[in-house]
């Protein structure tokens, strides 16, 4: 009997009561709560601390990619004027005495054909429309008038009326036309008796013409005026009083 009672004591006090589980359980957790404690109050955050001293500069950044051109900017006022340069070498030596005593009657050729050039260049310019076929000016100011007109106009500026000596130079004529008008007379005698329009207008033979089909015209019995047409032929006409553009020669 006092053997089974005491075996039964025995039992009891081996056997861990619930309250034991629960002890242990909190001081397990109160000994998680105490090393996670220092982990948590270190993510707070704190007070700012004091302003510390400016570091050391940092080393220079790589360079950037150019960037796009800018618009042009204004232009600047104008310099004041520079130094005079210094003066120029001598010329080349000129013309012999002899040329120079009597330009007029000179035996210098490079010298007459200077003053010749100089001559032409300043009758040029008093024109609109200029052009060069070898040493001859075709110049005009685009006016259009009758043939008598045109011859007129010439004489008074010491010229004469056009009047094309080969292919190159009738070409030319032809630029001198319009968008509309595609006509200028040419220098050729109007008289038919004097060399039934053969000679110009001093009687001198022509070494060129381009006339059209049929011309010049046999119908024209007295007195006929030749016109350069837009696609480069001549014609002969008794209508003298049309308007052709007057193209004089230098």
């Amino acid at each position: 009997m006092s053997q089974s009672v005491f075996s039964v004591r025995i039992t009891r006090r081996s056997t861990p009561s619930r309250s034991f589980f629960d002890t242990m359980r909190l001081c397990l957790l109160s000994y998680i709560v105490c090393l996670m404690a220092p982990v948590c109050l270190s993510q707070l955050q704190g007070c700012p601390g004091p302003k510390g001293e400016r570091g050391f500069p940092g080393l220079p950044g790589v360079n950037g990619r150019p960037g796009s051109p800018g618009l042009s900017g204004i232009p600047g006022l104008k310099g004041d004027k520079g130094y005079s340069g210094l003066p120029g070498e001598p010329g080349r030596p000129g013309c012999s005495g002899i040329c120079l005593q009597d330009i007029v009657a000179s035996s210098c050729p490079d010298l007459k054909a200077l003053e010749k050039s100089v001559v032409e260049l300043e009758l040029t310019i008093n024109y609109d429309f200029v052009r060069r076929v070898g040493q001859k000016y075709f110049v005009s100011n685009k006016q259009r008038d009758s043939f008598s007109e045109a011859v007129k106009f010439c004489s008074q500026q010491g010229l004469e009326l056009a009047l094309p000596q080969n292919e190159e130079e009738n070409n030319m004529i032809t630029q001198f036309f319009g968008d509309v008008y595609k006509m200028a007379w040419i220098g050729v005698n109007n008289k038919k008796a004097e060399g039934n329009f053969g000679a110009d207008m001093k009687n001198r033979l022509l070494s060129f013409t381009k006339w059209g089909a049929g011309q010049p015209d046999r119908s024209i019995l007295d007195t006929g005026c030749t016109m350069l047409l837009e696609n480069g032929v001549w014609s002969v006409t008794h209508e003298c009083f049309l308007n052709g553009f007057i193209i004089c020669q230098i």
